[in-house]
């Protein structure tokens, strides 16, 4: 019986990894329902510039947790499909009827602090694994995300 699976990954590795990359679904999950939650309810001054912003986000977290959970499945186990499943496993708490644009903003930059430090873990694990499908996802993630926290930071600033 072979120790790899069907992409010639090591198993306990891409089960270790899957594991994670499961906890990064969930938290994406939940901050993606957030980043909706903000755009339908956003009041204030800065009602335009920030329901565009949240909606960019929340398709760019929509496509981002199909990414997650079809790795998953290419390494061989399954996603997470459940909200129960993502309330449970996610650090990333519900946000409930925020419509203050500086409070949204600084709930977006606190799930930040929570995936940046979860997908530079999967980069470290997915570089030691010797999966580059994964490794090049968090990659991709992370340098969006820096400068995304660099923006929302700018905005909280000014």
């Amino acid at each position: 019986m072979s120790n790899l699976n069907q992409i010639g990954l090591d198993k306990k590795a891409s089960n270790a990894l899957s594991e994670k990359l499961n906890e990064l679904l969930a938290n994406y999950q939940i901050f993606y329902m957030n980043a909706r939650g903000f755009h339908w309810n956003i009041k204030g001054e800065k009602f335009f510039e920030l329901h565009l912003k949240f909606e960019e986000l929340y398709n760019d977290s929509l496509l981002k947790i199909d990414e997650i959970a079809e790795r998953i499945l290419t390494l061989g186990f399954t996603p997470l499909h459940t909200f129960s499943d993502y309330s449970e496993l996610s650090t990333i708490k519900t946000a409930k009827n925020v419509s203050d644009g500086k409070e949204a903003v600084s709930q977006i930059l606190s799930g930040y602090e929570v995936l940046l430090p979860l997908e530079r873990e999967l980069l470290e694990m997915s570089g030691d694994s010797n999966d580059e499908g994964t490794n090049a996802l968090m990659s991709d993630y992370i340098r969006e995300q820096e400068k995304l926290v660099w923006m929302y930071s700018a905005y909280m600033n000014g």
